[in-house]
């Protein structure tokens, strides 16, 4: 190329291009690895004939619709049904089953197919959720979200329909059951297609879909660098529910992230969510009519309701079946609560998840029937509002039967900051004393160093990974250019059928004919023989063709054609005859009347003559 590396690696022009594509259609492409990615563009300006970047850019100016060619080229669409058989098998046998039991036998089941191409991971999805749940259950359950950056592709993906070698993965038993076959495509079940959403998502810039169960995302993560990646997996850590199921590409590991994944099975890319407090879950779920708050008939359950009503810390009641009995004043401001959610399940109720998830809490305190206390819990009410907050659950029993769980929340946002000014004293008291702890110092140069030689062997581990993560991107390259060679192979297939139909045909014809039918190129060589000319004259066609029409030794006077044949090469349009007489191949006197014409391409060239025999009979 024509533009000049910069001394650190990066390609100034190359640059230029990518920020050209994010402000004219707003495709940001710099978290993606620059290897893999300049290779393709440079690719796809090899294809129009540019080597500058710069008139590269001037070209997508002008042509708008090289940015679909380009954007084709970027984003390698490969992918596949039950691509990875192991890892879906192992996905079908032992996650899903374990995966639905937790969901339960009528709770709603949510699933992102997270880079999803054309669609055939998100309708494998499907069928193994079909195959699970039944078609009912599956119909009424399950909603699959397939998103993509490439609209083209989602634009496939809707239309659920794929050719022959597009299903090959899938077995035959599947096949019959979800596609329905229509020529020589075949279209996944309309009824179970309503179940998948397509939308277009990027993955680094927008929000991610929530309250997931399983979230696949194959061979994705491999395109972006390992700042961009680790940026991606906290968006998918946030997308999952506790102990959500992510399903990766196998070229991708998680190995630097287990504090968001922890793997389930590591040969097959299969990883839990780890929980994280303070980070929003929970399942939204239709709200019910609150039933009206009831009021104890005696003064003394009035004067006990309202000393709970007007208590100093907030605190929430929660039935042994999970329903808000009572939520005092403080709770009502705190939490932005009222009187209506008395009655609601706990779980239709932000508190279930913010500031703490608190179902799992609650839950725990129920089996456990004892105190449960959740020591400094962050939560973020605003840009700039934070507090600090213990939680007290307690188990209600009244004769030694369980009433429910009392949560009581502490603000103790005034006693944290007092805490972290304390800090911030004790390390100014520590500085001072920095001279006395060089004996711990050599003692932690030596930790450090230690540290070093594993931030070392991580790295390198890292290295090995992105090598193996850039040899599956030249692999899906390699696949993607094979099934366009192997298109352009069908189509010469069909034209070499079609050419020897034609031959066969045009064999035919000049079979049938009685007549001797001689062809010959502007030198006069013999290019058709037919076997009207065998007949008459004695000589084979692998004989007759290549040679010169004058040098043939034959019972025919050929010295009287050269005019004629002359007349018919160069004549505009000639149509000539003479009659002329000849011994045949049985050695009898005939009299043959020859007609020559100008063998003519569509074009109106000359590209030889036609001599048409015939026996002159009395």
């Amino acid at each position: 190329m024509a533009d000049k590396t910069a001394e650190n690696g990066v390609d100034p022009g190359f640059e230029a291009v990518l920020l050209y594509l994010k402000e004219a259609r707003g495709f940001d492409f710099t978290g993606y690895k620059r290897t893999s990615l300049s290779r393709r563009v440079q690719r796809r300006m090899a294809q129009v004939g540019i080597e500058d970047y710069a008139d590269y850019i001037d070209h997508l100016q002008v042509n708008a619709d090289e940015f679909a060619a380009l954007f084709n080229m970027l984003l390698i669409n490969v992918t596949g049904f039950l691509r990875d058989s192991e890892a879906w098998e192992h996905l079908r046998v032992e996650i899903l089953p374990r995966l639905l039991a937790e969901v339960g036998p009528e709770a709603p089941v949510r699933v992102w197919s997270a880079g999803c191409a054309s669609g055939q991971e998100a309708y494998s999805l499907a069928i193994l959720l079909t195959e699970a749940l039944g078609v009912d259950a599956f119909r009424q359950r399950v909603k699959i979200y397939a998103t993509d950056v490439d609209e083209e592709a989602l634009a496939q993906a809707r239309q659920a329909i794929y050719s022959e070698r597009e299903i090959e993965g899938v077995p035959a038993d599947l096949l019959e059951r979800y596609f329905e076959h229509q020529g020589t495509r075949y279209v996944f079940r309309p009824e179970l297609r309503r179940s998948v959403i397509f939308g277009r998502n990027d993955l680094v810039q927008d929000a991610p879909i929530s309250r997931i169960h399983l979230l696949v995302c194959r061979n994705t993560l491999m395109y972006f660098n390992a700042e961009t990646q680790a940026k991606i997996l906290t968006r998918l850590h946030f997308a999952l529910l506790p102990h959500g199921v992510l399903f990766l590409g196998k070229a991708e590991m998680l190995l630097s992230h287990d504090n968001l994944f922890t793997p389930v099975d590591l040969k097959r890319r299969l990883f839990r969510k780890v929980p994280a407090h303070g980070v929003p879950q929970g399942q939204l779920f239709a709200h019910p009519v609150a039933p009206p708050r009831r009021h104890a008939a005696d003064g003394v359950a009035e004067l006990r309701e309202q000393a709970f009503a007007a208590g100093p810390v907030a605190q929430v009641v929660i039935s042994k079946d999970d329903e808000v009995t009572l939520i005092n004043q403080e709770a009502e401001s705190l939490f932005g609560l009222s009187s209506r959610d008395i009655g609601r399940p706990l779980r239709d109720l932000e508190l279930s998840y913010r500031p703490v998830e608190l179902r799992a809490q609650v839950e725990r305190v129920k089996v456990e029937r004892r105190s449960l206390r959740l020591k400094d819990v962050e939560w973020q009410r605003g840009p700039n509002d934070t507090i600090w907050l213990d939680v007290q659950l307690s188990a209600l029993i009244s004769d030694r039967e369980l009433l429910g769980v009392s949560v009581v929340f502490h603000d103790v946002s005034a006693a944290r900051r007092l805490l972290d000014e304390l800090e911030h004293a004790n390390r100014q008291l520590e500085s001072a004393y920095e001279e006395l702890q060089s004996t711990n110092e050599e003692l932690e140069t030596t930790n450090e160093e230690l540290q070093s030689t594993v931030e070392e062997l991580e790295t390198t581990n890292e290295e090995l990974q992105s090598t193996n993560e850039e040899l599956e991107t030249i692999n899906e390259e390699l696949q993607s250019t094979n099934d366009e060679l192997q298109t352009i192979n069908d189509r010469l297939s069909e034209r070499s059928v079609e050419l020897d139909d034609l031959n066969n045909f045009l064999e035919s014809i000049l079979t049938s004919l009685r007549s001797g039918v001689i062809v010959v190129d502007t030198e006069m060589r013999i290019i058709v023989w037919n076997r009207g000319s065998e007949e008459l004259w004695g000589l084979r066609r692998d004989e007759a063709n290549g040679q010169h029409l004058l040098n043939l030794d034959i019972g025919l006077p050929l010295s009287e054609l050269r005019p004629l044949v002359r007349s018919a090469l160069v004549e505009t349009d000639p149509v000539d005859e003479v009659t002329i007489a000849a011994v045949n191949r049985r050695g009898r006197a005939v009299s043959m009347r020859v007609v020559a014409s100008a063998l003519r391409s569509r074009g109106g060239d000359t590209e030889g003559a036609i001599l048409v025999l015939e026996e002159n009979r009395v």
